[in-house]
């Protein structure tokens, strides 16, 4: 079973951060992943002003759940309280991504819902894929970061319109890897609805069936592994 708690969260913020870049979810120097401090004392996510590609052990910052930098050395990014505010509301996020996805931009834009016309879309099935309504703006307050996990609830992944995109997971692997699949499956949607109608898409209750069944901790494993093995050959989009 995928489960990273026990590792080196400074180590799992670059590789996850090398992984989105790797994925295309890179953005210049926007965009951030965040790893919960074992010892509760915050978060552990890259330093401001680093792109996700560019990140080492020594970009990484260890952020107190009221923003003050703990250890590391660099700025702290302003909308740390994405991070601080989820995981305080969700103590089964070990791990949250915040990325400025073109193709989920474009696809929240729609003000459509994401339908099943992939594997990678059942995967949001059980809990739906909500939106963030508070603002399209930077998530710079306490305030905005609980209303983002408020809209989130229990769900594995937001969308942020004219923003990006939220993902959540117990470890490093399921929230990069949630993160990976959210832009697959609205990019396939997207290509759909350019061709034509949507004329078929797979039932809600055949979703959460096949969730089991393609999206099991091993074939999230086996997602993460390929990943690190592209970061590993240099192998970017």
């Amino acid at each position: 079973m995928t489960d990273d708690r026990g590792d080196d969260p400074v180590a799992l913020v670059a590789l996850g951060s090398r992984v989105l870049a790797a994925a295309g979810q890179g953005d210049m120097v926007w965009g951030h992943l965040a790893v919960r401090d074992p010892d509760g004392r915050g978060v552990w996510m890259k330093s401001a002003g680093w792109g996700l590609e560019e990140i080492t052990s020594d970009r990484v910052l260890l952020v107190s759940w009221t923003g003050e930098l703990l250890e590391g050395s660099g700025r702290v990014h302003l909308e740390h309280h994405i991070h601080t505010g989820i995981m305080r509301a969700r103590p089964d996020v070990h791990v949250s991504v915040h990325t400025h996805s073109l193709t989920v931009n474009a696809f929240s834009a729609l003000g459509e819902p994401l339908h099943a016309l992939s594997h990678d879309a059942v995967a949001f099935a059980e809990h739906g894929l909500p939106r963030f309504t508070a603002t399209d703006n930077l998530v710079r307050t306490p305030e905005l970061g609980r209303a983002l996990a408020t809209d989130l609830g229990d769900a594995r992944a937001c969308l942020m319109p004219g923003h990006g995109l939220a993902t959540v997971g117990r470890d490093t692997a399921h929230a990069v890897m949630y993160a990976i699949l959210l832009e697959r499956a609205c990019r396939t949607q997207l290509t759909a609805l350019a061709a034509g109608e949507v004329r078929h898409r797979t039932s809600h209750q055949e979703c959460l069936e096949k969730d089991a069944v393609a999206w099991p901790d091993s074939q999230i494993d086996a997602g993460w592994r390929y990943w690190q093995r592209r970061v590993a050959l240099g192998q970017f989009l």
